[in-house]
């Protein structure tokens, strides 16, 4: 009976304690808000907020006015615009070197026939059988052509397939490309990787390195033996199936290589499909790199976009996911919080690297490049093609400087 008694008492003080620091955290909760914060959002009683009010202050919908804008979209001249039955897609972001920019991007040529032809020689996706080609400008608005920079590796190499969706770094007076690789042959099971490329000068010529710097984490399992990338026995890591959208930065003194990852076995969650990011961290350009232990960092997003700001890591969440079309920032490169929404998000954009990133929260988003699709009519939407256009950014300008300006004026 006393020990009864004596573990009564116990979970009474437990409990007791439990509701105090709850409490507490309550009482902080509120503290974190003020006055002009209701008033923003309409929150006439504090103590009595609806689940939406309350999803609006977790959320920031009352903060960061000055990450908010719209996208908008712009047609270029010159010979990387549409052109029947060619590809020209993921375009890099936009370097400038002696006066010129230079982008890279990939391209392919022919009809894209979709898996389960049996010939597999025949291109499966736009994005199959193309190489990593570039072009150059001096005004950013019309662009020359120049040829490839990066083809395929030799029969039986990780890249024999096809090398695509490539991304720039300029480092220490080197240039580096890193792009997705498919070997041989392109099944709906295929495992990719992330390459990578050398040169000394934009114009090459590149050296490829002989092994992925990245690779699919393969660690679900496949039910049953048809081609089919839907049929799991167990899903995997975030990353099981595809790494893609390389995008690599000099950070922190150490080199962060972002990726989107693709799980086998795909689902769909809340906005769409299961599309995660993740960050492989490496102290030498060349590797190794090693998976954050923090990944998957997004839980949302497809092709990246993403850029120093200030001291942190600023991004762009494109489609899929509940966080699509949004922007984010994190202090630390890992750490991602929503900072606004967007109206509409381009596709595969390319920034420009010469922009003055710090003085602005979205100032790197002032213009680049991105690529624009062209679909037929009763065809699959991987049967159209794809050509390079412009992107522009336009800031709100309902701030609450300018709003106290107009009113003193």
């Amino acid at each position: 009976m006393r020990h009864i008694i004596s573990t009564f008492f116990i979970l009474l003080t437990f409990f007791s304690c439990n509701e105090k620091e709850q409490s507490k955290t309550k009482d902080s909760a509120k503290e974190e808000f003020t006055q002009a914060d209701y008033d923003f959002l309409a929150i006439g009683n504090p103590e009595k907020m609806s689940s939406a009010s309350k999803r609006a202050l977790r959320n920031n919908y009352h903060k960061n006015e000055e990450w908010f804008g719209t996208f908008r979209n712009h047609e270029i001249k010159g010979d990387v615009g549409y052109e029947k039955g060619v590809i020209r897609r993921d375009p890099t972001m936009v370097i400038q070197v002696d006066g010129l920019y230079y982008t890279w991007y990939s391209k392919s040529i022919g009809k894209t026939y979709g898996f389960g032809t049996g010939d597999p020689e025949k291109k499966v996706f736009p994005w199959d059988k193309t190489e990593i080609w570039y072009a150059t400008s001096k005004d950013g608005w019309d662009w020359k052509e120049q040829g490839v920079a990066v083809t395929f590796g030799p029969k039986g190499a990780y890249d024999d397939r096809s090398v695509f969706t490539p991304e720039i770094l300029e480092h220490e007076g080197k240039y580096y490309l890193v792009y997705q690789c498919i070997q041989f042959p392109y099944v709906n099971r295929s495992f990719n990787t992330v390459g990578m490329s050398i040169a000394d000068n934009p114009n090459g010529p590149w050296k490829r390195l002989e092994a992925p710097i990245l690779e699919a984490s393969k660690d679900g399992e496949w039910l049953g033996e048809e081609d089919s990338r839907f049929a799991v026995k167990t899903q995997g890591s975030f990353d099981s199936q595809k790494v893609h959208d390389p995008t690599l930065l000099y950070y922190k003194d150490k080199f962060y290589l972002y990726y989107k990852g693709e799980r086998m076995g795909e689902r769909n969650t809340a906005g769409g499909r299961e599309i995660r990011w993740g960050v492989a961290i490496a102290d030498n350009i060349k590797g190794p790199y090693v998976k954050s232990e923090y990944n998957p960092i997004t839980h949302s997003g497809h092709e990246l976009c993403i850029w120093k700001y200030k001291d942190g890591i600023a991004m762009v969440s494109s489609a899929d996911g509940p966080e699509r079309q949004t922007i984010q920032y994190s202090p630390d490169g890992i750490n991602f919080e929503i900072m606004s929404y967007v109206n509409w998000v381009p596709s595969a954009m390319g920034l420009v690297t010469t922009l003055d990133n710090d003085k602005h929260p979205t100032e790197a988003l002032s213009w680049g490049l991105h690529h624009l699709s062209k679909n037929y009519p009763g065809e699959p939407w991987w049967a159209g093609d794809q050509y390079l256009a412009r992107f522009s950014f336009s800031r709100n300008r309902n701030t609450k400087a300018e709003f106290a300006k107009s009113k003193s004026d």
